[in-house]
C-alpha cells in the first residue's frame, strides 16, 4: 500500500520566494516522549506563491539563523519536502542540510 510519508512534492513547486518567520529548536524524543535534548531546529518559512501559508523545515545540528526580527528571504540546501496524516489533515514538513539568506 502506497504510504504517504514515501512521496516526495518537489521543492520547485513551493515557488521561488520563502521568507523566514521563525527559528524553533527540534527535540529527541524517545518511546513517544519529548526528551530535553535538542537535535536540530525548524526554520518557519512564509511561502510567498502559496498565500504565505507556512511550513517547518528541520535541519539537524547546531542553529544556522536566529529568529529575524522581520521576514528574511532564504534558501535552503538539499530541501525535501514529504506529507503526512495528523488529526484527519494532510500535513507538510521539510528537511535540509543547510540555510543561507538570500543577499
Amino acid at each position: 500500500m502506497l504510504n504517504l510519508r514515501d512521496l516526495r512534492i518537489d521543492p520547485a513547486s513551493l515557488g521561488d520566494k520563502m521568507l523566514l518567520v521563525e527559528v524553533v529548536p527540534a527535540y529527541e524524543y524517545k518511546d513517544n516522549k519529548r526528551t530535553d535534548k535538542i537535535t536540530g531546529y525548524r526554520y518557519v518559512v512564509c511561502l510567498v506563491e502559496h498565500r504565505l501559508e507556512k511550513l517547518a523545515v528541520r535541519i539537524d545540528g547546531p542553529q544556522l539563523m536566529e529568529s529575524p526580527d522581520n521576514f528574511v528571504e532564504v534558501l535552503f540546501s538539499d530541501l525535501e519536502v514529504s506529507g503526512y496524516e495528523a488529526q484527519g489533515k494532510v500535513q507538510f514538513t521539510g528537511k535540509a542540510s543547510g540555510i543561507v539568506p538570500v543577499k
